[in-house]
């Protein structure tokens, strides 16, 4: 009875097999593929150059609006009656709102319409890795950018009101707070599309649901009765999100610390339903 044995491999046969590099996916990996992946889009760029801009030339427009009604005499409105340097820098910030949120949404939306995500979870085998770094990247660049514009604003639109009873600089109490929390609650909102995109999967439905949420349900909120009003509307995302950056509160708004815990906990709810989604089902 006869064996076989394997010949023993050769120097030269293990010298001439390539060694194949070992990968490993750790998360400062995953953090920079979804990094490249965000600044190879051309709707990352356009999108945070409207949202820039929105911030930008609205709060311009507000306080110059303010501006040449003082010097025409003409009778201003309560909201502009009652304005400040800060109000009127930061009157883009629900039109940047809608910008950030449209690209965090397409952030993860995206990849499921057009296939990519399969690629991305092939790369990643453990799906929370690629959520958390989607909303980490995104949220930080949104961030800063929302950040940025605000003081921009701040700074063009305080000189346009300089000598008016709205005149304001950065050293006045809580002005410095409203900028950074105008800055906050718009990386926030990033974050929050970045996870409607992927509870969704959709595109038109986390953006549709982005809107309701931040636009259409405050509106309707006024249709309920006025004592029930009080106890729905500062808790909703939207109002508890303007909170954090307003200058002057009352009894019917959140403080802002309070209006910040309350928009984190519908970011986390958020992050929660699209990590749920995740591990629950297949691409």
């Amino acid at each position: 009875m006869s064996t076989l044995t394997a010949a023993p491999e050769t120097p030269e046969a293990a010298q001439a097999a390539p060694a194949r590099p070992a990968y490993r996916v750790t998360g400062r990996r995953v953090l920079a593929s979804e990094w490249a992946k965000l600044w190879s889009l051309r709707s990352t760029w356009i999108t945070l150059g409207l949202a820039l801009l929105f911030l930008v030339a609205f709060g311009v427009i507000a306080a110059s609006h303010y501006r040449s009604g003082l010097d025409s005499g003409r009778h201003l409105d309560h909201d502009f009656a009652s304005a400040t340097a800060v109000s009127l820098s930061l009157f883009g910030t629900h039109f940047a709102q809608l910008a950030l949120g449209v690209l965090g949404v397409l952030v993860t939306a995206g990849e499921y319409s057009t296939g990519m995500i399969r690629s991305t979870l092939a790369a990643v085998p453990r799906r929370l890795p690629v959520l958390w770094s989607k909303a980490a990247v995104y949220g930080l660049v949104a961030l800063v950018v929302a950040t940025v514009g605000a003081f921009v604003a701040f700074l063009v639109g305080s000189r346009i009101v300089s000598g008016t009873p709205a005149a304001m600089g950065l050293g006045h109490a809580g002005v410095i707070r409203s900028l950074l929390g105008a800055g906050l609650y718009l990386g926030l909102v990033g974050v929050i599309g970045t996870a409607l995109g992927a509870l969704l999967r959709s595109v038109a439905g986390g953006i549709s649901v982005l809107v309701a949420a931040l636009m259409l349900v405050p509106g309707l909120i006024s249709l309920l009765p006025t004592s029930w009003q009080g106890d729905i509307s500062p808790y909703l995302p939207s109002n508890a999100g303007e909170s954090v950056f307003a200058l002057t509160h009352d009894a019917a708004t959140l403080s802002p610390a309070a209006g910040l815990l309350v928009f984190l906990g519908w970011t986390a709810l958020a992050l929660a339903g699209a990590a749920y989604r995740l591990l629950r089902s297949d691409v």
